[in-house]
């Protein structure tokens, strides 16, 4: 059983505490049923596919008509980052850094950043450098303790839907063509997604 605890601040000050227990899934028995030459799950009698439909009611997340994310859109000029994190030019530049064959943002300084406009009221940069947190640290994670370019170019292009169905797929071939192991990608909306065909 695992438990994430959310501590929130409201503009008063006053402090909103909410846990939330789960229990992770273990999907190793699904994996069986995987069929990668047709990309679903195969029963006996029916065969389930996960659909951009289906993860977009499941995560309450509309599908955007903006082209999703390929991985080859040109690397975003920093104005744009500027405009979208409610950040000055100078800061983004200081801190654009290359670890591994990536550039990107140090999450300490988003963090930083995050927290001084939590703590000057400003909720449309802190919701910002917030959710490309979430996109960099947990969607979408490649280094540890740093929101890479992708994250950023997912969240500037803010169709998310259609990356993280295209993960989870990523992420099933690659288990099963490793013949087993650990999916690590997803796994909360595989989860939700299968326990919604069940009776």
């Amino acid at each position: 059983m695992h438990i994430i605890t959310f501590i929130t601040q409201d503009f008063e000050g006053r402090r909103n505490t909410k846990k939330y227990n789960f229990r992770c899934p273990d999907l190793k028995e699904l994996m069986q049923f995987y069929d990668p030459l047709y990309c679903c799950f195969t029963f006996p009698d029916y065969q389930l596919v996960p659909t951009l439909d289906e993860c977009a009611h499941l995560l309450g997340i509309p599908v955007s008509s903006k082209v999703p994310f390929s991985g080859l859109e040109e690397i975003h000029r920093s104005h744009l980052i500027v405009e979208a994190l409610h950040l000055n030019k100078s800061e983004i530049e200081a801190h654009w850094v290359k670890k591994g064959r990536l550039f990107g943002l140090p999450s300490d300084f988003l963090i930083k950043e995050a927290t001084s406009f939590s703590q000057a009221s400003s909720v449309d940069a802190f919701e910002a450098i917030f959710v490309l947190l979430i996109y960099g640290l947990s969607l979408f994670p490649n280094i540890d303790g740093f929101v890479d370019v992708n994250a950023i170019r997912i969240f500037l292009i803010g169709n998310l839907v259609p990356t993280l169905l295209g993960d989870m797929y990523f992420s099933l071939h690659l288990t099963n063509s490793k013949g087993g192991g650990t999916i690590v990608c997803c796994i909360p909306l595989l989860y939700k997604w299968f326990i919604s065909h069940l009776p």
